[in-house]
């Protein structure tokens, strides 16, 4: 019979052959692999499930939820349009991006973060008529790189915190990273905006330097506020604020009727509509910042309200329910609690209201209400909506108070007045007090794949540590640099710890290299912390292929890369990472 060594490391064999693969989904794959490892007896009956108790587990679930707290709010969104010019040299460009982006992956999730910060980047390029490759594989890279900067910023870090307080009773801190990350941060920066980005070809992608084109934009009716008026006499005033948000002002419309022609010399009055035309990010952008109101929030109307809600659109086949008739006709706003906001047809101007257009077949509705209630009003009116077409209507007016729930959890998990996941739930209690998320959107944000994938692994890996496969890996690595110096097996570790993580997920490299991280500093008699931190470095950069971490994977259709361009810019950039990590960690985590 072989031995339980044996079995495991042959599981994990076929892990990480399916992982690479690529062909079926990584948490079934690895869920697979714990129930065989359960059935064989390598991992004992009252511990399947023991994963998903694991505090690695909840902190990462947390830090999702939280993150699409703050990006609901408009606080991040503040930040990065202020800092956003067409104008800028490109080197400039991509350095700004990468500084907002890596001090966003340092306090909200790295995927969060570039999905906030990537929309802005590709309007900027295409305002500034470039090549949208140069500057987005450079934007997400940094964002990898930022996430190394805090406990919370990337899942290899709370892993190797959990992971430290299992084995050694104390897991790292929050800023226990920060030399290290920061150092190697701030390097990888530097590289991206001076050199990597000229080793990129020049490709617009699927969503760059797109021409101006009828397609996908939306003629819609925003309310006048009492806010909105504030030093804002006419239509013509809000044309600058339009034209920043690609948005074109068509008209007015007061006491429910059309006023003739753009009405540009008008002076805009309380209650009025704009009448506009665009994307659906960009209306509601224009939105946020003009201080406007959605059509269908007037108390009189409906029982919409500004919290948790989605812009989802719709195209209307043949023998919809609405074909030939109206929004209003149809009470959908009453009935539903979601109200037409836009109609694109075929990038023809109409000049009736919004909701009292008669809908034909083609035309294509964005729908503004809850998502479960868009899903059951398109299901009503017969309209199929469109995958992956959904943008989320920001909250701006709750920016400080979700920064300052935010920083009072991570204050209270610094002081030691609480764990870092209690903390993080209160503050996920606290956003959704405030409305910030809704009962649904905790469990739409957190990304149950990864959360499967992390359960899984976690009793998989201690079951590699017991049958001793940790400690054969660590002394064969050992044993190919017998006769130098320990800091050449450090390095030999994250030499292998990154290429694993370029060709598979960054959760399961980090469970798999911690146990081996350990036993070597125990044969070597060193300090365990320095090999733990050099794990979590390597297995955070990775920046050769587009599988190695989502934020690549991302990037790759807007991009129009191919799977061989991420290694012209990260191979340089994986060289560059281990010269300066190694010696930095030697000085903050003396061997």
């Amino acid at each position: 019979m072989p031995s339980d060594q044996t079995l495991i490391i042959g599981i994990f064999a076929i892990l990480f052959a399916l992982l690479v693969w690529g062909r079926l989904r990584y948490d079934l794959v690895a869920f697979g692999a714990l129930v065989l490892a359960a059935m064989l007896g390598l991992v004992p009956a009252g511990e399947v499930f023991s994963g998903f108790g694991h505090s690695a587990v909840a902190i990462i679930a947390l830090v999702l939820i939280v993150s699409r707290g703050l990006v609901g709010s408009g606080a991040i969104e503040k930040l990065a349009a202020r800092l956003l010019d067409a104008e800028r040299p490109l080197p400039l460009h991509i350095a700004i991006m990468a500084v907002v982006g890596a001090g966003l992956s340092a306090i909200i999730n790295n995927v969060a973060a570039l999905a906030l910060l990537m929309p802005l980047d590709l309007d900027t390029a295409s305002k500034a008529k470039r090549a949208v490759s140069l500057s987005l594989m450079p934007l997400s890279f940094a964002t990898i790189l930022g996430g190394m900067i805090t406990l919370i910023g990337t899942p290899p870090n709370i892993v190797i915190a959990a992971y430290r307080q299992d084995v050694f009773g104390a897991p790292f801190g929050m800023f226990d990273f920060t030399p290290v990350g920061l150092t190697v941060a701030l390097a990888g920066i530097a590289y991206v905006a001076l050199l990597g980005w000229r080793l990129l070809p020049k490709r617009d992608g699927a969503f760059g330097s797109k021409a101006e084109t009828a397609e996908g934009r939306y003629i819609s009716e925003l309310r006048v506020s009492e806010k909105s008026i504030e030093g804002t006499p006419s239509v013509a005033d809000l044309y600058p604020l339009a034209d920043e948000h690609d948005v074109h002002i068509l008209g007015l419309v007061r006491s429910g009727k059309r006023l003739p022609g753009f009405a540009a010399k008008q002076e805009i009055r309380a209650g009025d509509f704009l009448v506009v035309e665009g994307e659906p990010k960009a209306i509601e952008a224009f939105m946020g910042k003009g201080a406007l109101e959605f059509s269908g929030a007037e108390k009189s109307e409906g029982r919409l309200t500004s919290g948790g809600l989605t812009l989802s659109e719709a195209i209307v086949p043949e023998g919809a329910r609405i074909v030939g008739r109206t929004a209003r006709s149809l009470q959908l706003l009453y009935r539903h609690s979601v109200t037409l906001l836009g109609v694109s047809r075929n990038g023809k101007r109409f000049s009736d209201r919004v909701r009292l257009l008669t809908i034909r077949p083609g035309d294509v509705l964005l729908l503004l209400g809850d998502a479960r209630r868009n899903a059951a009003a398109a299901a009503y009116l017969g309209v199929l909506p469109l995958e992956g077409r959904e943008t989320q209507v920001v909250q701006r007016s709750k920016a400080g108070l979700s920064i300052a729930i935010f920083l009072a959890a991570i204050g209270v998990a610094v002081l030691g007045w609480a764990t870092l996941p209690v903390a993080l739930s209160a503050a996920v209690i606290g956003l959704i007090a405030i409305g910030l998320v809704s009962g649904n959107e905790v469990y739409n944000s957190i990304e149950w794949k990864v959360i499967v994938l992390l359960a899984s692994l976690i009793p998989l890996a201690e079951a590699f540590e017991r049958s001793g496969g940790a400690e054969l890996i660590a002394s064969q690595i050992l044993l190919l640099t017998q006769g130098f110096p320990a800091w050449v097996s450090l390095l030999a570790l994250m030499v292998v710890t990154m290429t694993l993580s370029d060709f598979l997920n960054n959760v399961a490299t980090t469970l798999i290299a911690a146990p081996i991280a350990v036993g070597m500093a125990a044969a070597t008699a060193t300090n365990p912390d320095a090999w733990l931190m050099s794990v979590a470095v390597a297995a955070s950069c990775a920046f050769l292929t587009p599988i190695g971490h989502k934020n690549n994977t991302i990037i790759l259709g807007p991009g129009g890369y191919r799977f061989g361009d991420y290694w012209r810019m990260g191979l340089l950039l994986e060289v560059l990472v281990i010269v300066v990590a190694l010696p930095m960690i030697l000085l903050v985590w003396p061997l």
